[in-house]
């Protein structure tokens, strides 16, 4: 009886020191060649400033190797149970402006599909994604989009500089419907 008694207690304390160890690694992410913070937050279900913010990163750029902290504060995150809808219903404006609009697909002849932080449109075709210049709105940022939604800023092009933006639709008809306009924005914290 002794011995499985301490059988017992022994297999109760590996699993409790391999949950820990376990909880432990999941608080962290080493950054791999071509990691973005938006793929990144994206796969830990955070945000990108959620992100910067417990990492103390003032700008976008990481680097191979580098240790980030997914949890904020090495515990598991609160909203980590939320869903992206509920997050984004809570998130804050930082800022809002206006700015010129005209809308994309990424069904055209040459067009990959790939955006610049590595979305795949056309396997996500209902994804929100807008094309920013990145001087303007950090790559990764959630923006809201009047008359479009609540969209990530995952892709650039030749044409957006500064106060533009491109939105992304799968449907062609409803590109050319978008048309060129001007929308109110709002970034996202």
């Amino acid at each position: 009886m002794k011995k499985l008694i301490s059988a017992t207690t022994m297999a109760v304390a590996l699993l409790i020191g391999v949950s820990i160890d376990d909880a432990e690694a999941s608080n962290t992410y080493t950054v791999e060649s071509g990691d973005t913070l938006y793929r990144i937050a994206l796969n830990h279900d955070i945000s990108v400033s959620e992100l910067k913010s417990w990492n103390d990163l003032s700008s976008n750029l990481i680097y191979p190797n580098q240790e980030l902290d997914v949890t904020g504060d090495g515990s598991v995150s609160a909203s980590s149970s939320e869903s992206t809808s509920e997050k984004q219903s809570e998130q804050k404006t930082a800022s809002e402006m206006t700015v010129s609009s005209t809308a994309y697909t990424a069904n055209c002849s040459g067009c990959s599909g790939i955006t610049a932080t590595g979305i795949n449109l056309k396997a996500n075709p209902d994804k929100k994604v807008i094309s920013v210049d990145p001087d303007v709105i950090p790559l990764g940022t959630e923006v809201h989009v009047e008359g479009y939604g609540t969209a990530v800023a995952g892709d650039t092009g030749g044409a957006i500089k500064g106060n533009k933006i491109d939105v992304f639709f799968s449907d062609r008809s409803e590109a050319l419907q978008w048309g060129n306009k001007k929308v109110n924005i709002k970034i996202l914290e």
